[in-house]
């Protein structure tokens, strides 16, 4: 039992702890009250807000830096209109789209600032934000985008002071007339004409609701860029919240829904658009939207202006001709240096301003199915495993469902599964083949059987390793079909792929920035090589020795095709999928790899004769021959003779017959292995002794081999 004394020293006790306390709490508050004085000193007149702060513009240069591709931000493009020009269409998708709450709350939506951080918590990501239209207007107008205490505590100030000074249409009416919505348009009246050509006060619902749908993010959202499918998903988005919020009645959102939206063309001074475009979106990501536009960063790129106008010179003469007789109305390339992994020159579609047949959208970051342009990973992986160019593979009819017929002649197993038996470019089987006869003339039945041996995630892995981006995630929905195209790649990403073929194994990542600069010439960025050796270069060497070899692929593509680029060495490789949906054609030396995509955007496919050496090929075969002219004549280094302990690797063994009237090159030294009798349309312009001295040595005695 506590005593009177006790109970007097825990009374005194509590009492210093209550005094302290509130000394403490005194101390906090006139800190608090110090550092309040202290911010709000600095805070700007709230009568400036229609004012906008000086901005520096973003440049991008080219390799040399001394051409301008583009100027990011520029002279802001603004024209100010009062309230009652700005269409009802348009203030009502603002608010559906960025503050639903707008007219309710007096400048700070606690509600929304609660909603926005329980979403971002059930994603474990910052997907919403809280800020309101008064806030964003603020931050706009009068503050720096720096994520810091005090700039927050002084937008918070700020935005009880103008909503106590402004009514909630004149705020509004401030707010769409200072945002930004991309394309240096600040302000509803400057995007409403540079978009639809219109004014703001002739804006349809759907209009204003893609307008609106660009505030969050106007560059990655940009009808010029190459989101425009999430754009449209947004502005569906804002159309459905402006019902659901009672601001249209149904017929006015069906309408708004079905009505077909047609974009101004771009008018923007920009060169290498589709890559300029890819650079932008690179640095939003990396430093933020306000960094970008306002900023003054200085950043010089990878891409050759002359290489660049070589492609785009290449993509315009083909793509004409290709839709006139193939219907194939895009194409797209790109080039990169195997030994940096630098992007010099990029065409991501035939037209970037033709906005009405999807001309913005880049095929070259896009994926789509490769065709038979993947078959070279499948013998790579198989080289590795203990297979030569030499080992035979049987083009027969094969069925690769073991429950269905062997026959051939099944469209689904007992099961109900797809029976798979593929067929050849051509339609006919030729019997036994080497590997390297299989890859240069692209047989499907050899390639299947030799993605079989391989394996399928092996496949995957050399793929991955060389830099396809795109397979590695859920991996069991690839099978056999893999080898003839079955997944989706970019082109961007196979081209950099060979080129890591071309440079003896040695992978570079593809990349379009050598330098970043801020304002004051700091370096934000800089690129540094970075080398990694992801395959064998015994196998890199015979890769390419079997994509150069005009002699080994002549038979399907004859001697003359798009793949001979007289005095050069040069691999290369096409790919069709199926219905001619896709062409391509992949080529490279130890300096420049180029890859051509053609078809079109909407998948549509072109006609019978769409095939990717008819396509692509010209396209290829036309830049090449002017690119090449700027680098060093180099050929391949040739492969070391290549020989399996397990003698059925090896192919065929055996007597040459005559030179001049071959049947078979059949010697295990022979990289060729089987050629068959007369598989040109003109023997007689083969030098066959030059081909011969070629693979057997300048000191061979022909009449050895007859």
């Amino acid at each position: 039992m506590k005593t009177l004394k006790d109970l007097l020293r825990n009374k005194r006790r509590f009492k210093y702890l209550a005094q302290l306390a509130l000394i403490f709490i005194l101390l906090g508050f006139m800190l608090f009250i110090g550092f309040f004085i202290i911010t709000i000193r600095d805070i700007p007149d709230p009568s400036t807000i229609i004012t906008r702060r000086v901005s520096q513009s973003t440049q991008i240069f080219d390799a040399s830096g001394a051409s301008v591709l583009y100027d990011i931000h520029g002279e802001e493009k603004r024209t100010v209109v009062p309230w009652d020009k700005i269409s009802q269409s348009v203030k009502d998708a603002t608010v559906a789209s960025e503050d639903a709450d707008f007219y309710k709350h007096n400048g700070i939506d606690l509600r929304g600032i609660a909603r926005a951080m329980f979403k971002n918590l059930r994603s474990l990501e910052i997907s919403q934000g809280g800020s309101t239209i008064t806030q964003q207007l603020v931050k706009n107008a009068l503050l720096v985008t720096d994520r810091t205490f005090t700039r927050k505590l002084k937008e918070l100030i700020l935005t009880l002071e103008i909503e106590r000074r402004f009514t909630k249409d004149q705020i509004l009416e401030m707010y769409l007339n200072q945002i930004p919505y991309g394309s240096n348009a600040y302000g509803i009246e400057a995007a409403s004409q540079l978009y639809f050509g219109k004014h703001a006060s002739d804006l349809s619902y759907a209009e204003a609701a893609t307008i609106s749908a660009l505030i969050q993010a106007p560059t990655f959202y940009s009808p010029y860029g190459n989101n425009v499918p999430v754009l449209i998903q947004r502005q569906r988005g804002v159309i459905n919240k402006l019902y659901e919020l009672g601001l249209v009645d149904e017929k006015t959102r069906d309408l708004a829904l079905a009505e077909d939206l047609i974009f101004q063309p771009s008018s923007q001074d920009i060169q290498a658009p589709h890559f300029v475009i890819m650079v932008r979106e690179y640095l939003i990501s990396r430093f933020g939207e306000d960094a970008v536009e306002n900023g003054g960063l200085k950043v010089t790129t990878t891409l050759d202006p002359e290489l660049q106008t070589l492609a785009e010179e290449s993509i315009e003469k083909y793509a004409q001709i290709n839709e006139q007789r193939y219907r194939s109305s895009n194409a797209a390339l790109v080039a990169i240096d195997p030994r940096t992994g630098q992007i010099k020159a990029l065409v991501g579609s035939r037209d970037y301003f033709d906005i009405e047949n999807e001309g913005n959208f880049n095929v070259a970051t896009a994926f789509r199915q490769p065709g038979s342009a993947f078959k070279p990973f499948a013998y790579a992986t198989a080289f590795s495993k203990g297979f030569t160019d030499s080992t035979v593979i049987f083009d027969v009819s094969t069925e690769f469902n073991p429950n269905c017929s062997p026959e051939a002649n099944q469209n689904k197993d007992r099961f109900g599964l797809d029976c798979y038996h593929p067929n050849n470019y051509d339609f006919q089987f030729h019997g036994p083949v080497t590997m390297r006869q299989a890859l240069a003339r692209s047989l499907n039945v050899p390639a299947v059987k030799t993605l079989y041996l391989s394996g399928v995630d092996a496949v995957i892995e050399t793929a991955t390793r060389l830099g396809i981006t795109s397979l590695e995630e859920n991996r069991s929905r690839f099978g056999l079909s893999l080898v003839l195209g079955g997944a989706e790649v970019r082109l961007l990403d196979i081209t950099s792929a060979y080129g890591v073929f071309g440079n003896d194994g040695i992978k570079n990542n593809p990349t379009f920035i050598l330098k970043i600069e801020d304002s004051a010439g700091n370096i934000l960025e800089e690129w540094v090589p970075q080398e990694k050796r992801v395959l064998d270069r015994q196998i890199a060497r015979t890769i390419n020795d079997i994509l150069a070899d005009n002699i080994a692929r002549a038979p399907t593509f004859g001697v003359n095709s798009p793949f001979v680029i007289p005095g050069r060495n040069v691999a290369a490789k096409t790919g069709t999928t199926q219905n001619n949906r896709d062409g391509w054609l992949i080529g490279y030396t130890p300096a420049l790899s180029v890859g051509v995509w053609t078809g079109n955007n909407n998948n549509t496919p072109m006609n019978q004769n769409g095939l990717g050496i008819n396509t692509a090929g010209p396209i290829w075969n036309d830049f090449m021959r002017q690119a090449l002219q700027k680098t060093a004549n180099e050929s391949f280094p040739p492969p070391e003779p290549n020989f399996s302990d397990k003698i059925m690797l090896n192919g065929y063994y055996g007597e040459i017959p005559n030179v001049h009237n071959i049947l078979w090159f059949v010697d295990k030294n022979n990289p060729h292995g089987a050629i068959p009798e007369n598989p040109f349309s003109d023997p007689s312009s083969i030098n066959w002794e030059s081909a011969v001295r070629k693979k057997y040595g300048p000191t061979q005695d022909l009449d050895d081999l007859n």
